[in-house]
């Protein structure tokens, strides 16, 4: 497995071997129960949970469906997750329902990649959705923070598709690419990155491995 669902704690700091502020951001990754296994010609791919649904806010085929894979408690989250192939000349063992997936999967230097929903801004104007500078601060502009022209009135008469204008900022689904993780807390099931991480406190997010160079060296 090369993936985790976690829910972020909030943001710390660490300092390494040479004495240097770190800040990190603390996610409670897992343990995330293995709920289903498919396997096809894309490959084979697991389906995670994480948290715990009171049975009440469960539906019969939910309920069902977890059972299958003998667990007592419905997940909260489920997400599926491709199985990464194993080495050559290694043997992997094949998950199987019911097992956990736990932190451990982790090691420090692992460059990770981790989505969530960002914290949701509303409808906020170019200033501050789109970095616009604004009109002049001068006496008598009444244009401070307006877009200004947005399209000829002749030709396209429309507005083009795309443009940058007010509207409804945040609330969406990102992700951010090569944070490295440096420490892992098997213990508390506890996961520390490197640098921000998107969404609010105790947003859910998906850590995933990736390949290729940390954004941060």
């Amino acid at each position: 497995m090369n993936a985790l669902i976690g829910r972020k704690l909030g943001m710390a700091r660490l300092f390494n071997e040479e004495g240097t502020h770190v800040p990190v951001t603390v996610i409670e990754a897992g343990p995330c129960p293995i709920v289903q296994v498919t396997s096809g010609a894309a490959g084979t791919a697991v389906q995670l949970g994480f948290g715990a649904k009171k049975p009440k806010r469960a539906s019969k085929a939910l309920l069902g469906h977890v059972k299958r894979a003998g667990l007592e408690v419905v997940p909260r989250v489920l997400q599926s997750f491709p199985v990464a192939a194993a080495p050559e000349g290694a043997a992997a063992p094949e998950p199987k329902p019911g097992e956990a997936v736990s932190v451990a999967i982790f090691q420090t230097g692992d460059i990770v990649k981790v989505s969530g929903v960002t914290k949701g801004r509303g409808f906020q104007g170019v200033v501050h959705r789109h970095h616009f500078g604004g009109g002049p601060e001068t006496h008598g502009n009444t244009r401070h923070r307006k877009p200004g022209s947005i399209a000829p009135g002749t030709d396209p008469s429309r507005i083009i598709k795309g443009k940058r204008m007010p509207g409804h900022m945040g609330a969406r689904r990102f992700t951010e690419l090569g944070l490295k993780v440096v420490k892992v807390d098997a213990e508390r099931n506890l996961l520390f990155v490197r640098g921000a991480v998107p969404g609010p406190r105790n947003g859910l997010v998906t850590v995933r491995k990736q390949g290729g160079p940390s954004r941060h060296d």
